[in-house]
């Protein structure tokens, strides 16, 4: 993405399945689709001198907004960019990213194909709207139906009330859909099981967004990944290098 300050700089700029929500979701607590505090962060960084913001290299310039990436956190160093194919589109794409230190570039890992919202995007989603909600989100616990894959270092609850229920949005099965999940931070409470009920911004706002495996259809909320893809990321996201997920439409 170009931006203009002292004269031209080149940014280089960088991409869930929020599965769905209940009423029709998880037959645990864990009540739908809402969301946590984005946990974005790190300051803006505005290029000074005619040099771009090391912390923001290596990222697709079509993706993300200068606004998006600034909210990035400096300390991470791995990143899951999830970028839709357009604002009302329940088709995205994922991808991994990794640096082996604050500043340095992002380096793509992997990249799979994904599903989000039946009615795609929002910045201001409300409980039932079939969006998944946009931004930037840190990403701290995990679980599952299934026992962790070998080398899972996200906190991980394997518990019976990983099993959704009903049928998903174009009546498909979601047999499967919660074998493995990765809790998206939004609306709800860091530390504790994705099946948490609790939502703090309310629960007009959905809550029990999260990254699972893909049922073949769009999600009321969450992100959809295939299997082999919520296995890499278990295997791969650590506490240590601060993961966090970067959603919404391309440019949002």
């Amino acid at each position: 993405m170009l931006v203009a300050t002292a004269g031209l700089l080149l940014f280089a700029a960088g991409w869930v399945h929020a599965l769905y929500e209940p009423p029709g979701a998880p037959a645990a607590p864990a009540r739908s689709d809402a969301r946590p505090k984005a946990h974005a962060a790190g300051p803006e960084h505005a290029a000074r001198g005619g040099r771009r913001p090391d912390a923001l290299q290596g990222l697709p310039a079509a993706a993300l907004s200068e606004a998006t990436r600034a909210r990035i956190p400096a300390e991470a160093r791995q990143l899951v960019l999830v970028t839709g194919k357009a604002k009302d589109s329940s088709e995205s794409t994922a991808a991994l990213y990794t640096r082996p230190a604050p500043g340095a570039d992002w380096v793509r890992a992997a990249q799979w194909p994904a599903r989000n919202g039946a009615k795609g995007w929002s910045t201001a989603r409300a409980y039932g709207d079939l969006t998944s909600p946009e931004g930037v989100f840190s990403l701290s616990d995990a679980g599952g139906l299934l026992a962790a894959p070998p080398g899972t270092k996200l906190p991980y609850d394997r518990d019976s009330g990983f099993v959704a229920t009903g049928l998903g949005v174009n009546g498909e099965s979601l047999a499967g859909s919660f074998d493995y999940v990765v809790a998206i931070d939004y609306n709800r409470r860091r530390g504790v099981s994705p099946l948490d009920p609790v939502m703090p911004d309310g629960e007009g706002r959905g809550g029990n967004i999260w990254l699972h495996v893909d049922h073949d259809g769009p999600s009321q909320g969450c992100v959809g990944l295939p299997k082999a893809a919520m296995e890499r990321l278990l295997e791969t996201l650590d506490p240590a290098a601060h993961p966090v997920i970067a959603m919404g439409p391309a440019g949002f």
